[in-house]
C-alpha cells in the first residue's frame, strides 16, 4: 500500500534562494542605510594640525608690524647749481642746525649778482641827482618869484598913481595905458611862474617815484642775488644725523637736485601695514602698546593713511611718554592695537583653514579620533591668536586648523 508524503516546504533549492535574497537585501541595505556615502579622503594626522576649541576670554586687537622712522626726515635739495668744492662731512655724521655740509662755485651767480648790484648803485646815484635837481629848482624857483613880486610892487604902485593922475587929466591916457599892461604882464607872468614851478614839482615827484620803485626792485634783486650767493654754501636746516649725502668733490650740482638726507633722531614713529579689512576701525588716537627689552610701551595711533595699495593700509603710531632708548631707524616691533573690550567666549585658534573656508564651516574631529567630519560654524571677531566662535562649535571640540587646501571638498577626512 502506497504511503503519501507531504511536500517539504523548504526545500534545499528554497533554501539557497531564499539565502540569496537575504544576503542581496542586507547587501542593500547596508549601501543605502548604513552604510557612509559621503565623499572621503585619508589623511595622515603628521601633516595636519589639530586644535581643541576652548572657553576664555576674548581679546579683539590685531597685531601690526611696524617699521621705527625719524619723527621728521628732511630732504636736503639744492636751491641753486653749481660744482662741489668742498665736502665738510659724510653719511652717518651728526650735524647742528648751521654747520655747512658742502661749499659749490657758480661763476654765473656771481656775474649775476655784481651786475645788480651795480645797477642798484646808478639808481641810488640818479634818485640822489634827481632829488638835488628838484631842490635847486625849486630854490631857482622862489628867487624868481621874489624878483617877480618886487616888480609887481613896483609896477602896481605906478599903475594906480598914473590911474590917479589919468583920472585928473595930469598924464596922457597913453602914459596910463602903458602902466596898465606892465601890471597886468606881470601878474601873467606871476601866474605862468608858480603854474611852473607846480609842473616842475610834480614831474620830479612821478620821476622820483619811478627811480623809487626800479631801485626798490633791483635792491631785492640784489638780496635775491645776495641770498643765492650764500646757498653755495649747503647748511644743515636741522639738528639730527645726516643719513646720506650723494655728493663729492666735482660733482656738478643742478639747482632742485637732492644732495642730502637729515633725520631728525629726537623723536620716532612707528609706521606699519593693517590689512583693508579693517580701515573702519582704525582712528586717530586708537591706543596700542609694544613689547621692546621686557619693557611695554604705550603708543597712539597719530595719522591714518586712506590709500590702500594691495589690499593693506599704512598707520603712524607716537609713543605716549617715553620711548626705548635704543630704538633706531628701521627696527620692526610688534604693535598690539586694541580695536574693542575684553569678553567672554569660545575661542577657535586661528590657522590656515580660513583662506579656504572663509570661516563658514570647518572639520571637526570625531570621538573615535579616526576621522574629521566636514561642519558649518559661524564666526564672528578675530584677533591675531582666535576668532570668536558664535554657532557649531563647543568648548572641548577638536578641529583641523591647517590648511585644507589638499582636501579638496571632501566630506570626510579618514585619520592614519
Amino acid at each position: 500500500m502506497d504511503t503519501i508524503r507531504t511536500k517539504k516546504y523548504w526545500t534545499q533549492k528554497r533554501i539557497i534562494m531564499w539565502t540569496f535574497l537575504i544576503i542581496a537585501i542586507g547587501f542593500l541595505s547596508y549601501s543605502f542605510i548604513i552604510s557612509d556615502s559621503r565623499s572621503k579622503l585619508n589623511v595622515e594626522k603628521e601633516r595636519i594640525t589639530i586644535s581643541s576649541i576652548q572657553e576664555g576670554v576674548f581679546d579683539e586687537y590685531i597685531v601690526v608690524q611696524a617699521v621705527a622712522q625719524p619723527l621728521k626726515t628732511i630732504r636736503l635739495d639744492a636751491i641753486v647749481g653749481g660744482y662741489v668744492t668742498k665736502k665738510m662731512v659724510e653719511g652717518g655724521d651728526m650735524v647742528k642746525q648751521g654747520d655747512v655740509l658742502l661749499v659749490l662755485e657758480n661763476q654765473t651767480l656771481k656775474l649775476n649778482f655784481l651786475q645788480s648790484e651795480t645797477e642798484a648803485n646808478r639808481l641810488v646815484n640818479d634818485l640822489q641827482n634827481t632829488r638835488q635837481r628838484l631842490k635847486t629848482d625849486k630854490f631857482t624857483l622862489q628867487k624868481n618869484i621874489s624878483e617877480l613880486d618886487f616888480q609887481l610892487s613896483q609896477a602896481k604902485e605906478n599903475f594906480e598913481r598914473n590911474q590917479l593922475l589919468w583920472n585928473g587929466k595930469a598924464i596922457a591916457e597913453a602914459e596910463h595905458l602903458r602902466t596898465k599892461r606892465d601890471y597886468e604882464r606881470l601878474l601873467k607872468q606871476k601866474e605862468i611862474e608858480y603854474a611852473s614851478q607846480k609842473y616842475q614839482e610834480e614831474n620830479a615827484t612821478i620821476q622820483i617815484g619811478q627811480l623809487e620803485g626800479t631801485l626798490d626792485r633791483t635792491q631785492r634783486n640784489v638780496g635775491v642775488w645776495r641770498e643765492n650767493l650764500d646757498n653755495l654754501a649747503v647748511k644743515a636746516p636741522i639738528d639730527g644725523l645726516l643719513s646720506s649725502i650723494d655728493v663729492e668733490i666735482g660733482t656738478n650740482i643742478t639747482q632742485g637736485q637732492n644732495i642730502a638726507q637729515i633725520d631728525d633722531i629726537s623723536g620716532f614713529r612707528l609706521r606699519g601695514e593693517i590689512e583693508e579689512h579693517y580701515v573702519a576701525r582704525i582712528f586717530v588716537g586708537l591706543k596700542g602698546k609694544t613689547i621692546f627689552n621686557d619693557k611695554t610701551y604705550m603708543l597712539t595711533v597719530s595719522k591714518v593713511y586712506p590709500e590702500i595699495k594691495n589690499g593693506r593700509f599704512r598707520v603712524d603710531m607716537l609713543f605716549e611718554k617715553n620711548k626705548p632708548e635704543e630704538i633706531k631707524r628701521g627696527l620692526t616691533l610688534p604693535i598690539h592695537l586694541e580695536l574693542g573690550k575684553s569678553n567672554k567666549g569660545i575661542l577657535l585658534p586661528s590657522g590656515g583653514f580660513f583662506a579656504e573656508t572663509g570661516g563658514n564651516w570647518v572639520y571637526v574631529i570625531d570621538e573615535s579620533g579616526t576621522k574629521a567630519v566636514k561642519k558649518n560654524i559661524s564666526l564672528g571677531r578675530k584677533n591675531a591668536e582666535f576668532y570668536e566662535v558664535l554657532s557649531g562649535l563647543k568648548s572641548g571640540d577638536k578641529v583641523i586648523t591647517s590648511s585644507y587646501s589638499a582636501f579638496g571638498n571632501k566630506e570626510v577626512l579618514q585619520l592614519k
